[in-house]
């Protein structure tokens, strides 16, 4: 197989319903998860640079609101990453392997065609 049948293969994946379904699916979870996050923490930079009254409120003992507010930023990173790698093991990585395995499988086959 050329680099022309090669490219044509790869090619006629990309404009392939499942590759285009593929893509707006990864892009319906990274696209609002991202903006919520980045939404969360522009809160807490912007809370923690201008409302030091409300950030060092005390919530109990010696905890404030900035420390539970910056502890939540670690817990709400583990858990974006926890819900993606659920997300890419069950919807994500199928639909690539069934697309990676045709696009070999198409190769493979203009190989033996020689």
């Amino acid at each position: 197989m050329n680099e022309e049948d090669t490219a044509a293969v790869y090619q006629r994946a990309y404009d392939s319903k499942e590759f285009h379904e593929l893509r707006s699916r990864l892009a319906r979870f990274v696209i609002p998860v991202s903006v919520a996050f980045l939404t969360w923490y522009v809160l807490y930079v912007l809370l923690a640079t201008y409302a030091h009254d409300f950030m060092s409120q005390k919530l109990f003992g010696n905890i404030n609101v900035a420390l539970v507010m910056g502890l939540g930023q670690f817990v709400t990173t583990f858990a974006i990453t926890w819900a993606y790698v659920r997300f890419a093991n069950t919807t994500i990585d199928p639909m690539a392997t069934e697309l990676r395995e045709h696009i070999e499988g198409e190769l493979k086959d203009g190989e033996a065609g020689k």
